[in-house]
């Protein structure tokens, strides 16, 4: 039988700052942290604005790759220049004479440090499709399924809402399937899956926060462990035996290798990662700004998405759990 390896990875890194980084290394040898942008003869927005797509094209993007002009907006001293990289926009500034190019712009007539809150935009859905992946055992994970319970209350049946669980399943049977918190993490995701199967969505939200308020610390002591997710099921009405009897079956294993095919297809590497409509989330991590990404891939937003939620943590970390892979 072929060993196998577990191998943790880093979660995966945005593109925005991949594309954000080869833009800026050039910054360096720079001192202003300006570009010259010559041979421009005419100086209207267009013109400025292609001219700096032509020259990060030539200059600054990786070989093989292009950069696109998207919009050129007029805000003051400057031209305000989109442009598209791998998928992503990608904001610079051109002054208006067309001669010099920035990579970046801070307004100083704000009175304190922020920075701009980028924009989510999914594609539009009647019912939106939500996928949170999570390790069962993860803290950052538990931690976004506290701050999304909120939002489950808030928005109910209007938007499909799952927890996924990020795992490698190697084979047809328990033992065959990893996770980075262990085997009690795998045998945690398999009952999850199985209070989902058969149970509705306020059952098992109310099973993951009772669960994850009490059991996490128990992630290397099965008996203790046992007895912890027993009572978090049994204060809901949750039959136990029922659900162990499915965890050990091949339902809840074809039920995480399809949790493992969505994640293959996202790409996803870290716990939590929030997908919606197939875009992913890389926004703050709290109850209002969660709600506001969903509402955000609504064709017509229910009521739900005026309303403002608010999480009782007040410190959430922006962490997360790498993933795992078998060899």
């Amino acid at each position: 039988m072929a060993s196998k390896k577990l191998t943790i990875h880093l979660p995966s890194i945005n593109i925005w700052r991949i594309s954000t980084i080869v833009l800026a290394l050039v910054l360096l040898a720079q001192v202003t942290g300006i570009l010259p942008l010559t041979g421009l003869t005419s100086s209207s927005g267009q013109d400025v604005g292609n001219k700096a797509v032509k020259y990060i094209n030539e200059n600054l993007v990786e070989q093989g790759s292009t950069a696109t002009l998207t919009s050129v907006k007029d805000v003051g001293n400057l031209y305000e220049i989109v442009t598209t990289y791998k998928g992503n926009k990608i904001t610079v500034y051109a002054s208006k004479d067309g001669n010099y190019l920035f990579l970046n712009g801070i307004n100083m007539a704000q009175t304190t440090t922020t920075t701009t809150p980028q924009v989510f935009n999914p594609t539009k859905q009647a019912v939106p499709e939500v996928n949170l992946f999570v390790m069962s055992f993860c803290p950052y994970g538990t931690q976004a399924e506290q701050l999304m319970k909120p939002v489950v209350d808030l928005l109910g049946s209007s938007t499909n809402l799952a927890i996924r669980f990020i795992v490698n399943v190697q084979g047809t049977t328990v033992d065959s399937i990893q996770s980075l918190h262990g085997v009690n993490e795998v045998a945690e995701d398999l009952r999850q899956v199985c209070i989902m199967k058969y149970y509705n969505q306020t059952t098992y939200w109310n099973y993951i926060m009772q669960f994850d308020s009490n059991c996490p610390s128990y992630v290397n002591d099965a008996a203790q462990l046992d007895t912890c997710w027993k009572a978090a099921a049994n204060k809901y009405g949750i039959d136990t035996a029922k659900i162990q009897s499915c965890a050990n079956s091949t339902d809840a294993i074809n039920l995480l290798k399809a949790d493992e095919a969505l994640t293959n297809q996202y790409g996803v590497s870290g716990s939590p990662t929030l997908i919606i409509n197939g875009a992913t989330y890389n926004g703050a991590r709290s109850s209002d700004a969660f709600n506001q990404a969903i509402c955000s891939g609504f064709t017509t937003k229910p009521a739900g998405c005026s309303q403002n939620v608010t999480s009782t943590a007040a410190n959430v970390a922006s962490g997360a759990c790498g993933s795992t892979t078998a060899t």
